[in-house]
């Protein structure tokens, strides 16, 4: 089975007061929730895979995502974000401009 789009969500911790900051204290969890959530949702199991991933390095535009197979960034997504990001990009083809990296 190969999913027509696959989202990596950075996870990574570093300790508290690092200067690089980290995805996870930026509110990664409620993020990679809120993926996971919108999947069941929209019954889109087979089609959009979810993957909690180590550090990918914009760690001060975080929680980062990126989305294969176009390869686009995505920085300061909150779980609000995730259904538009559903919407317009895994399901709509559109880009979330407001929110892209790269």
């Amino acid at each position: 089975m190969k999913p027509q789009h696959h989202v990596f969500i950075c996870m990574n911790r570093r300790p508290e007061g690092h200067p690089r900051g980290s995805c996870q204290a930026l509110g990664a969890g409620a993020v990679l929730d809120a993926f996971a959530a919108e999947v069941e949702k929209r019954g889109l199991f087979e089609k959009v895979f979810i993957t909690g991933t180590f550090c990918m390095g914009p760690c001060d535009k975080g929680p980062t995502v990126v989305v294969y197979p176009e390869g686009v960034w995505y920085g300061k997504v909150t779980p609000q974000d995730v259904p538009e990001i559903f919407s317009k990009h895994l399901e709509g083809g559109e880009l979330v401009e407001r929110l892209r990296l790269m």
